[in-house]
């Protein structure tokens, strides 16, 4: 991973991921309802690294037979949130959902919509993954450094010291070390 942050992964009854460049794509939210109205019931911390946030999703379906017979979809999610204790930024995301205040109908319509919304997405990620792979096997990486795979760019790895390299390194040192006395016996 080559941005700046550290790596998020979420998770979902549907879904799960890691990464997040995945948080910028549309939401099923915006696709699945009309004029979706979202209200945060409560929000509280349990310590410096875990927030809990419970918040309400109301909405009626666009699709219009649902929207009919179903009437208002109603999901109340609880979000659970780790985060970096220094930094504030999340690590990981967990949401679980109550329907129970729906219909029967607008609960299937749900489902239904967010599955193959998950499915979808789930393509996206497959081919991402393989242009990823594909991308790394044509690209001459630096040999010498690499960042950390867990994605956190502050953190390097080095291949180990070789024979070769540290006779290389003495014999440039030998040498400066001669033309710094050769120096010193020109001009004393």
């Amino acid at each position: 991973m080559t941005n700046k942050y550290i790596s998020i992964r979420f998770q979902d009854p549907l879904r799960s991921f890691v990464g997040r460049e995945k948080y910028k794509r549309p939401l099923w939210i915006t696709e699945a309802l009309e004029k979706p109205i979202v209200t945060v019931q409560e929000m509280s911390m349990q310590s410096t690294s875990s927030l809990t946030i419970k918040w309400t999703l109301r909405g009626k379906p666009k699709n219009a037979f649902f929207a009919a017979a179903g009437g208002e979809l109603v999901v109340r999610v609880d979000s659970q949130f780790i985060l970096n204790q220094i930094s504030g930024q999340v690590l990981e995301h967990f949401e679980s959902w109550d329907l129970s205040a729906s219909s029967p109908l607008a609960q299937a319509y749900f489902w239904f919509s967010r599955r193959v919304y998950s499915t979808v997405e789930a393509g996206k990620d497959t081919i991402e993954a393989a242009k990823g792979l594909a991308s790394r096997l044509n690209k001459d990486d630096n040999i010498e450094v690499y960042p950390d795979p867990l994605g956190d760019p502050t953190k390097f790895f080095t291949r180990p010291d070789d024979l070769n390299q540290d006779v290389v390194q003495i014999g440039l040192f030998l040498a400066v070390l001669y033309f710094i006395v050769q120096f010193l016996k020109t001009t004393l």
